[in-house]
């Protein structure tokens, strides 16, 4: 699959081969679906906690006589059925998080990329710094690539300088080759790949690796 190498200004250098075995695999919606809800569940925080009839503080006694007054039995006021009462079956603190088999996780990112490949979505730039970190320039750069809606750059590593340009951008993200999100990725209207990072993830999440390679933590879903 070959794909058009473009400069900071839009323009086209040269042409890049693609590896089929991550960017031309059918689309597997399924697994794409699974690893999205994986990432979700593992950020739930787990804290939403109700009291229930025991932990409500208040007094035992009857709010009325049992007999004589003409109105129905009633217990205690931490009763479900009264207003400021205990909750019945309440949430409680919990663990939303579970692990994905890492080469279900695998094949989920290969699908989202071929799917942006096959997309037309996913576009090769040539590398680039910005050493002074100043967002100006990188915006102009998204400019000229046409930003307009949401985007996704993936790097070759972790560059803190151009993550730094990007803070205060909107709808921007930044991914590295060997750290991807199912959900920033299938969501991102723009994926914009360094040159550099197009052979990082063909050596990462190819078929025929030049390196046993281990999916790292926040490949697993983690945010960063």
């Amino acid at each position: 699959m070959n794909r058009t190498v473009y400069s900071i200004e839009g323009k086209e250098l040269r042409n890049i081969e693609l590896d089929e075995a991550v960017f031309g695999l059918p689309i597997n919606e399924d697994v794409i679906w699974y690893a999205i809800n994986n990432e979700l569940a593992n950020k739930r925080l787990g804290t939403a906690c109700t009291k229930d009839r025991g932990e409500v503080h208040g007094s035992n006694a009857r709010p009325y006589k049992q007999k004589g007054t003409g109105r129905a039995r009633r217990g205690d006021k931490k009763s479900p059925v009264i207003v400021g009462g205990g909750v019945v079956f309440g949430p409680k603190p919990r663990d939303f998080s579970y692990a994905m088999p890492k080469k279900a996780k695998r094949l989920a990112m290969k699908s989202i990329l071929s799917l942006k490949a096959q997309s037309d979505m996913l576009k090769v730039v040539e590398d680039f710094s910005i050493e002074n970190g100043k967002t100006k320039e990188l915006a102009n750069i998204l400019k000229s690539l046409g930003d307009n809606e949401r985007t996704v750059i993936i790097l070759k590593d972790d560059d803190e300088m151009i993550k730094r340009a990007g803070r205060n951008i909107p709808r921007l993200t930044f991914l590295s080759y060997n750290r991807l999100r199912a959900h920033d990725l299938f969501y991102g209207r723009q994926v914009i790949v360094l040159e550099s990072a197009v052979k990082n993830l063909s050596d990462f999440y190819g078929e025929n690796p030049e390196k046993s390679v281990e999916v790292s933590e926040g490949a697993q879903g983690g945010a960063e």
